[in-house]
C-alpha cells in the first residue's frame, strides 16, 4: 500500500506539470511546489482515513477522477483560452449541446492524462491471466518502512497544508486570474476562486440599490467621455417609432470586413450596409464564461458580465432592465429568436427576465440539417421574417433578436451552403472553414434583407448587426496564416476580440465610419439614442456609452482577459500582477507602449466601473 502511495502522488504530480505546461506555455520551476503541495495534504488525509484493505483502490481513484478533472480542464483552456474555475462545472450541462465543437478541441496530448490508468489495466489484466483469478498478496511492509511511510504522512499533511495556504494566501492579491494560477497552482486556485467567491456574497447582494446607482453616477461623471457636455445628443431620435433587429453573428471577428480571399469578396453584404449606415470598426467582445448567452445579457442591458458564470445562469431568476423592457414600455413588441434548444444557456430563464414577450427556438424552424444545431441561418431569417410580417399587419413595431448559429465552431458547413471556394493552401485549415462559414452568415444577411423588403419591413427597420465573440485560437490560426492568406495586419489579441457593429437606419444613404473604441456594453445606448430613448430620463443604469455621442471612451474586459485589462481609444491594456508589470499595445500599430503610466487612471478607474457593475446586478430584484 504504502508504495501504490508513493507511486499515486508522483503521477498526479507529472500532471499537474504537464497541465502547467498546457496553460502557459511553459513551467515557472519556482511556483511547482505549489501544485504538488495540496496533492500531498490531500492523500495524507486520504491514507489516515481510508481502511487498510481499501486504500489502494482509493489512491487510485482519487487519481482516476484527478486525471478525468485535469483532461477536462485541458480541454476547457483549448476551447475557451482561460483557466477553468470550479464554477465552470455549472455549464458541464451544456457540453452534448455543441459536442461536435468541443471534440474539435480535443489534442492528443489531453489522453496522456489518461496514460498511468492504461498502463495499470492492462498490468493487472496481465497478472490475472497469467497467474490465474487470484493475485498473489503483496509482502508485508518491514517496521523501518512502516516508520518512514508515518514521517512521510505527517510531512504530507503538515507541510503540503502549510504550503498551501502560503501559495493560496500569496495569490489572493493578485489582480490577473492568469498569473493568479500559475503562482497559486491548479488546485489551489480552484481554492482562491472559492474563497472569492465567498466574498462576493454570492449572487445576492445586500445593500441599496439606489445607493449603487449614485456611486456609478458619480464615478461616470468623473471620467471625460465628453469634451463638452449639454445639448441634445446628434441623431437624438432619429429613428423614433421604427422597428429594430439586432442580429448577433455567430463567432464573427471584425478582420474579414472589406477583405477579399482570391478575388472573391468575402462579406458584400456587411460591407454594403456599413457603407450605407454607422460602422464601427473598433469595438471589442466583453463577454465572460456564458459566451454567446453574455453577449445577449451585454447588448440587451448594458452591464457588465460578473465573470464567474454564464449571466444566463446566476441572474435569470432576476428582473432585468433592457432594452426589452424599454421598448415594450413604448408600444413594441419584443421577440428573439435562435435555431437551438431554448434550454441551452438557461435562455428560456433569460429571456423572462429581460423582459421579451417571447422566443422562437429549434422547434419552430426548418431543420435542413446545416451543423449539430439543425437549422441554418437561412432557415432562421425566413421563420423571423414571416413572425414579424404579422406583427407589421398588426401595426405593431418590433424589437426583434436573431441569434446566428452557422458560423460555429469548429465552421465546418455542407458543401451545398458553401459560397466561395478557398485557395488550396487553406483548404482543410480552420482559417479557410472560418472564412468559409464567415461568408455564408454573410449571404445568409443578404436573404433576411430580402425577406424584409418582400414584405415592405425594409424601409421601416432599424437593423443592428455585431459579433458575440472571438471565433479563432491562435494556437488553431497564426497571425501570420491571416496576414498571408488576405494581406491585412492581424495581432493575435487585439484582432481576436474586435468585432464589427454595424448600425444600418432607414435613409441613409453615405455610411459613417466611427473611429470611437467600443463594447457589445455600448449596443444599448446607441440604439436607444437613435430611437429617442433618453436613458437618463428613464431611470436607466448604463455601463456603457452611446458610441455616436462621445469623444473618449474606455471598455472593460475580463474572463478572456485578466480583471483590470481594457481597450481605450489607443491600447488595449491588460495587467501583470497589478498595472506597473502590465502591458500596454497600440491599437493602430499593434506594437508595445513603453510608457504606459498615463493609462494609471484608465486602469483604476474599470476596476472601480466593472466593481460596481457587479454589486448593480447582483442587487436587482428577484422575480
Amino acid at each position: 500500500m504504502q508504495a501504490h502511495f508513493y507511486i499515486v502522488i508522483g503521477l498526479i504530480w507529472l500532471k499537474l506539470l504537464l497541465l502547467r505546461g498546457l496553460f502557459f506555455d511553459r513551467i515557472a520551476w519556482e511556483w511547482i511546489a505549489a501544485d504538488i503541495a495540496p496533492v500531498l495534504l490531500l492523500m495524507g488525509v486520504l491514507a489516515i482515513v481510508t481502511p487498510k484493505r481499501m486504500k489502494k483502490a482509493v489512491f487510485w481513484s482519487f487519481n482516476g477522477l484527478l486525471s478525468l478533472l485535469f483532461f477536462a480542464a485541458s480541454v476547457y483552456f483549448n476551447h475557451f483560452g482561460s483557466v477553468p474555475t470550479y464554477l465552470a462545472l455549472y455549464e458541464l450541462n451544456q457540453v452534448l449541446q455543441v459536442k461536435e465543437s468541443v471534440e474539435s478541441t480535443i489534442e492528443l496530448i489531453d489522453y496522456l492524462f489518461f496514460a498511468d490508468l492504461a498502463v495499470m489495466i492492462i498490468y493487472l489484466l496481465f497478472r490475472k491471466w497469467k497467474n490465474g483469478a487470484a493475485l498473489r498478496p503483496s509482502s508485508q511492509p518491514s517496521h523501518r518502512a512502516r516508520r518512514v511511510y508515518l514521517v512521510a504522512l505527517l510531512v504530507a499533511i503538515i507541510g503540503g497544508g502549510s504550503l498551501s495556504v502560503y501559495s493560496i494566501d500569496s495569490a489572493r492579491g493578485i489582480t490577473n486570474e492568469l498569473v493568479q494560477a500559475e503562482s497559486a497552482g491548479f488546485l489551489n486556485y480552484e481554492v482562491v476562486a472559492a474563497i472569492k467567491a465567498q466574498e462576493d456574497n454570492g449572487l445576492i447582494g445586500t445593500g441599496d440599490i439606489n445607493e449603487t446607482i449614485a456611486k456609478v453616477e458619480a464615478l461616470e461623471a468623473a471620467y471625460p467621455y465628453k469634451d463638452i457636455a449639454g445639448g441634445l445628443p446628434e441623431y437624438f431620435g432619429s429613428q423614433k417609432g421604427k422597428n429594430v433587429i439586432v442580429i448577433q453573428m455567430e463567432a464573427f471577428q471584425n478582420f474579414p470586413l472589406h477583405q477579399s480571399l482570391d478575388g472573391q469578396e468575402l462579406t458584400p453584404v456587411l460591407n454594403g450596409l456599413a457603407g450605407e449606415g454607422f460602422y464601427f470598426p473598433h469595438v471589442f467582445q466583453q463577454v465572460g464564461p456564458g459566451n454567446t448567452s453574455d453577449a445577449e445579457f451585454m447588448s440587451n442591458t448594458s452591464v457588465y458580465p460578473i465573470a464567474t458564470l454564464a449571466m444566463s445562469t446566476g441572474f435569470g431568476d432576476r428582473e432585468l432592465p433592457g432594452l426589452p423592457r424599454l421598448l415594450r414600455d413604448k408600444g413594441y413588441e419584443a421577440y428573439t429568436f435562435h435555431v437551438n434548444k431554448v434550454g441551452f444557456w438557461n435562455r428560456n430563464e433569460l429571456y423572462p427576465a429581460l423582459g421579451f414577450n417571447g422566443y422562437y427556438d429549434k422547434g419552430y424552424f426548418k431543420n435542413d440539417h446545416f451543423n449539430a444545431f439543425g437549422a441554418s441561418d437561412e432557415q432562421l431569417y425566413a421563420t423571423a421574417v414571416e413572425k414579424l410580417a404579422a406583427l407589421q399587419k398588426k401595426g405593431t413595431p418590433f424589437y426583434a433578436q436573431l441569434v446566428t448559429a452557422s458560423s460555429h465552431h469548429p465552421f465546418q458547413i455542407p458543401d451545398s451552403f458553401k459560397k466561395i471556394k478557398v485557395p488550396d493552401k487553406l483548404q482543410g485549415t480552420m482559417l479557410g472553414d472560418y472564412l468559409t462559414a464567415v461568408n455564408y452568415t454573410d449571404y445568409a444577411v443578404g436573404t433576411l434583407i430580402d425577406g424584409l423588403k418582400q414584405q415592405g419591413m425594409w424601409e421601416n427597420t432599424v437593423l443592428v448587426l455585431y459579433g458575440d465573440h472571438f471565433g479563432l485560437q491562435p494556437k488553431d490560426v497564426p497571425a501570420e496564416q491571416v496576414e498571408e492568406a488576405l494581406g491585412t495586419p492581424y495581432d493575435d489579441r487585439i484582432s481576436r476580440f474586435n468585432i464589427p457593429l454595424i448600425i444600418h437606419v432607414p435613409g441613409m444613404e453615405q455610411g459613417q465610419v466611427v473611429e470611437r473604441t467600443g463594447g457589445q456594453l455600448d449596443v444599448l445606448p446607441t440604439v436607444a439614442n437613435l430611437l429617442g430613448v433618453a436613458l437618463k430620463d428613464e431611470g436607466f443604469t448604463a455601463f456603457g456609452h452611446d458610441l455616436l455621442n462621445i469623444d473618449n471612451n474606455v471598455v472593460g474586459m475580463r474572463y478572456y482577459l485578466p480583471t483590470g485589462s481594457f481597450f481605450n481609444d489607443e491600447v488595449m491594456f491588460v495587467p501583470g500582477k497589478g498595472f506597473a508589470d502590465g502591458e500596454a499595445i497600440s491599437l493602430d500599430t499593434y506594437e508595445p507602449v513603453a510608457d504606459f503610466s498615463k493609462y494609471q487612471t484608465d486602469y483604476d478607474y474599470i476596476l472601480k466601473l466593472m466593481g460596481l457593475s457587479d454589486e448593480y446586478v447582483k442587487l436587482l430584484p428577484q422575480r
